[in-house]
């Protein structure tokens, strides 16, 4: 993935809180350039073009339009995301998208449909797979350290981000949750881990009716909480194995790992999905102490290095994938499919929360190309 690049020409759409993040790795990547910057605050659309030499403010209708916009960056609210997808295919860009895809997987479906049409790319974070702490984890199960995977447990615990965002009000009503807030990054970790989903079985529940304000302008407001806070899911993969997901914003305190892959002859502790990195540690069954009182499994935990994953990464190395994609002629990674089909798996279970059932997926998709070995995004040089 070295040699000499000419970079993508990105216009961004939407300059909120996010694109400070998105805008200190483009900095960095030489395959991308930003050269546009649409929102609907023409101060923040102008102080994100500020840190991008010769980027320009425009309206959106311009931004779709221009000549030097190869790919639209689209960090817009949510519900906006398929829409303003949608028109920058119409208008012949390819588009890279803050998740989720869409709203809903019919939603989600149209962007795909229209992409695959229009001969163009579409892809969508999450991108934190595509770092070291994920992509390491599966350099392990692909190397048959833990032997054949068979089950996965996935957990994101927390009491709640009404304790230190100031307006958290979406997070409780219908299209808020932790499911849909926090599941792509665990579920995008699972499908790279042990592939697509075909079944699932969920249950939801909310402990509290209301939720009380704890930072900022609102401290003390209290508002109601309209959708479940709490859900659980089992997942049943293609390959036969089945993943445990537990996503919360009811639990005060808990000593539980992020994701474990369990297999026939080991152990994998994977690292926060919502970061790029972290320590990835191994427990195999052939180095495990003999049963009985005394016997230190905790010792038997080894920390697996660095073995995969694009190194010092942050977001928007989805989009320099996608860029680099294009120039080798291969499948980007933080694709379109994956994300359409986390979509329907965070769908189904809350469908089969709703019916108490089970629920087929309407979806698969490929199991993403791993990324081999340690890779440097920003040692690329830039051609004329």
């Amino acid at each position: 993935m070295g040699g000499t690049v000419n970079p993508l020409r990105v216009g961004v759409v939407g300059a909120g809180t996010i694109s400070a993040q998105y805008s200190a790795c483009l900095q960095r990547l030489p395959q991308l350039r930003v050269t546009a910057v649409s929102d609907l605050s023409a101060e923040r659309a102008g102080a994100l073009a500020a840190e991008h030499e010769g980027a320009r403010v425009l309206e959106l209708p311009q931004l779709m339009a221009a000549d030097d916009v190869d790919v639209v960056l689209n960090l817009t609210l949510p519900r906006t995301h398929a829409e303003i997808a949608l028109q920058a295919l119409a208008a012949g860009k390819h588009v890279y998208g803050e998740k989720p895809l869409a709203m809903d997987v019919a939603e989600g479906r149209g962007v795909v449909e229209a992409a695959a049409a229009a001969g163009l790319r579409v892809g969508c974070a999450p991108d934190t797979v595509l770092g070291t702490g994920v992509q390491t984890a599966r350099a392990v199960v692909d190397a048959g350290e833990i032997g054949v995977p068979h089950s996965a447990t996935a957990f994101m615990t927390t009491p709640g981000h009404e304790r230190w965002h100031h307006f958290p009000d979406f997070y409780y009503q219908p299209g808020g949750g932790p499911l849909l807030d926090m599941g792509p990054y665990y579920i995008t970790s699972l499908v790279h881990l042990l592939g697509p989903v075909e079944r699932v079985v969920g249950v939801s529940w909310r402990p509290s009716p209301t939720r009380t304000i704890g930072r900022g302008p609102r401290a003390g407001e209290s508002f109601e909480v309209t959708t479940d806070s709490s859900t659980a899911g089992i997942l049943v993969h293609a390959s036969g194995a089945v993943s445990t997901l537990v996503m919360s914003f009811d639990t005060w305190a808990a000593r539980l790992p992020r994701i474990e892959v369990h297999g026939t002859g080991g152990s994998l502790s994977v690292p926060d999905p919502n970061l790029f990195d972290g320590t990835v540690e191994v427990y195999s069954a052939a180095s495990a102490p003999e049963p009985g009182p005394g016997a230190d499994h905790e010792a038997n935990w080894r920390d697996a290095g660095v073995r995969a994953g694009y190194l010092d990464a942050g977001r928007g190395y989805g989009l320099a994938d996608l860029a680099v994609a294009l120039g080798e002629g291969r499948a980007h990674r933080a694709s379109d499919e994956v994300a359409l089909h986390v979509l329907d798996v965070m769908e189904s279970v809350q469908r089969a929360a709703a019916t108490r059932g089970s629920v087929e997926l309407t979806t698969t998709c490929e199991r993403p190309e791993a990324i081999a070995s340690p890779v440097d995004l920003t040692a690329a040089a830039v051609g004329a």
